[in-house]
């Protein structure tokens, strides 16, 4: 069993910082891609960010050149460094874990939710 707890959201004026974390506990092998999502209310889930094992990134084309995706692997933790923040960032963020918790068995693992708010 592998749990995810997130930690790190809240309300934030525009143009404000906030660094989310996710830490992964449990039965972990070895964590493949670990990952960020997001829902605004009365919208899709969308990708906003993820990191492979060998630390290759990719991100949403709204979030460029402002998060900044990291992990440390000796802590099954990943990060979302956010930077200036927009109003049209307000959604709740979800981490996901690739993680084999065998050597030949993997899943797919998420966090809980932890909402972010920009507003002035």
């Amino acid at each position: 069993q592998v749990q995810l707890v997130e930690s790190g959201g809240g309300p934030v004026q525009p143009g404000g910082s906030l660094r989310l974390s996710c830490a992964a506990s449990g039965s972990i092998y070895r964590i493949n891609t670990m990952g960020w999502y997001r829902q605004a209310r009365g919208k899709q889930r969308e990708l906003v960010a993820d990191i492979t094992g060998g630390d290759s990134t990719n991100y949403n084309d709204s979030v460029k050149g402002r998060f900044t995706i990291s992990r440390d692997n000796a802590k099954n933790t990943v990060y979302l460094q956010m930077n200036s923040l927009k109003p049209e960032d307000t959604a709740v963020y979800y981490c996901y874990m690739d993680v084999q918790y065998r050597v030949h068995l993997s899943g797919t693992y998420w966090g809980q939710g932890t909402q972010v708010t920009v507003s002035s």
